[in-house]
């Protein structure tokens, strides 16, 4: 079951030629270091291609990147934001898309999100944009104005409703319309740009049979879901914030070309929030990815890694609203450090000659959770229920044959690793040779270890006390220690 925002409701998922999945995702406009914004949406849809990808589903996930025709955010000064960008650094425009996209890629990767399948430019999409506006002209639902093609609004709500996803209507949105640069050329205000004039000294430029112009920011996403996916594929993602005007624009161009809308379920993650207010450069309050990776930034009390920032994410679900605070980064980082512990516990566990805990349990708890909108919340709630066992299973208090332990390996891995897509950052580092904590931790274990053989109590009280005093919690077992941060 998956929520659609055009239904307002679960539904049951079944994709159009199964076992193959279509999914388009709005990605990045790249003109600034990627952020807290980004994060989130990249998780929510790689959740969400891996979870289809586990199940056996073939899926083509296109998401893409917005290096042109972003003038809906720089209306008043009627300039594309990466070409604005480009003049004042003094560089091409391309280099500024590629600069920023390369960043995007770093950090994506560091936060354990897995490519697309296909990852299209709207720059390298010229002709396609082109050819769909030429549809769109010939069924009756733009015009030309000035060398500029605008979609008419009016026209396409005669016949179809422009504002089904979001629930706007016309007077609302002529009401909210403000008079901004260029809407002397529109027969309505809230008519939008499929193509625009370049004026003289704008960059970005592409010959038409319109004008030397550039398209409009809603086009590129219609033109480019159409080239990859076809005209009808199952799932449009997403942020919230792109409802409106964004996604509404898009079904109505696809719906002008084709008759029909192309995606089937519409869904969308929530916003992000920093100690409650709403994430802003005005408010002091914007914080970039490689801030939360170096802590330098004035609201951060500490550095927080990669998977801490994923893991967080992946505590709340994707439709919920989204409070960063350090006191919240920091519990995520604890309870990461927790299931990453009981990873490596499932490698010390003996088998027995009886099971006594159910494993189905688990299986069953994940896929519903799972199956239920993505209910990534309910899922870690599952597993730390299961980081409690594990440990009951290694202290000998229930017990494990040799193939339930194996099966149990398989599925927390397929769970923790394939799915949720976390890693163990401490193991990795260490492989790497960057992780100076667990060597030199595990060195004062071991010092500890042979003071308590020696029956050298002072020392081994001294080396566990120390290691609280830094929160690093020593936890003593039969057959040695393990340790955790608290």
């Amino acid at each position: 079951m998956l929520y659609n925002t055009l239904s307002r409701r679960k539904e049951e998922f079944v994709p159009y030629n199964p076992p193959r999945v279509g999914l388009y995702v709005c990605g990045p406009t790249v003109y600034g270091d990627p952020h807290l914004g980004h994060a989130r949406p990249a998780i929510t849809f790689d959740l969400l291609f891996r979870y289809l990808s586990q199940q056996g589903y073939k899926v083509r996930y296109v998401r893409n990147i917005t290096d042109v025709g972003h003038l809906e955010h720089d209306a008043d000064e009627g300039e594309d934001k990466i070409e604005k960008k480009a003049k004042l650094e003094q560089l091409e425009p391309m280099e500024i898309a590629q600069y920023y996209t390369d960043r995007y890629h770093k950090y994506m990767e560091q936060l354990g999100v897995n490519p697309p399948s296909i990852e299209p430019r709207a720059s390298g999409h010229i002709i396609e944009q082109i050819e769909l506006i030429k549809k769109i002209l010939e069924a009756g639902y733009a015009y030309e104005s000035n060398g500029s093609i605008y979609f008419d609004v009016e026209a396409y709500d005669r016949k179809f409703h422009y504002g089904k996803l979001s629930g706007r209507v016309l007077e609302e949105m002529m009401s909210n319309t403000r008079e901004l640069d260029g809407q002397g050329d529109k027969r309505n205000p809230y008519d939008f740009a499929l193509w625009k004039k370049a004026s003289p000294e704008h960059i970005m430029r592409w010959p038409s049979p319109w004008s030397d112009g550039f398209p409009g920011w809603h086009l590129e996403c219609s033109a480019m879901s159409m080239k990859y996916l076809g005209e009808r594929f199952d799932i449009h993602g997403g942020g919230m914030d792109l409802m409106f005007p964004h996604h509404e624009c898009e079904i109505a161009q696809s719906t002008a070309a084709c008759g029909h809308d192309a995606a089937r379920y519409w869904i969308h993650n929530n916003m992000i929030t920093i100690n409650g207010q709403k994430m802003g450069k005005s408010l002091g309050n914007f914080i970039t990815l490689e801030e939360m990776f170096t802590g330098k930034h004035k609201l951060l009390e500490q550095a927080y890694s990669p998977m801490t920032i994923r893991f967080f994410i992946l505590q709340a679900h994707y439709r919920s609203t989204l409070d960063f605070s350090n006191e919240a980064l920091q519990a995520a980082e604890k309870g990461l450090d927790r299931l990453m512990k009981a990873m490596e516990t499932l490698d010390k566990i003996k088998p027995a000659a009886a099971t006594t805990v159910d494993i189905d349990d688990l299986e069953k708890r994940y896929r519903e959770a799972m199956d239920d909108d993505l209910n990534s919340p309910m899922v870690i709630s599952a597993l730390f229920d299961w980081v409690r066992i594990i440990n009951q299973l290694h202290d000998g208090s229930q017990s494990i044959t040799a193939d339930d332990l194996a099966r149990l390996k398989t599925l927390m891995h397929t769970i923790v690793f394939e799915v949720l897509g976390l890693r163990d950052e401490k193991a990795a580092g260490a492989a790497g040779g960057n992780d100076l904590v667990t060597p030199l931790v595990n060195m004062l274990l071991e010092m500890r270890m042979q003071a308590k053989a020696a029956k050298d109590w002072a020392t081994s009280d001294r080396i566990r006390d120390g290691l609280t005093a830094i929160g690093i919690r020593v936890k003593d077992r039969k057959d040695g220690c393990d340790w955790e941060i608290e």
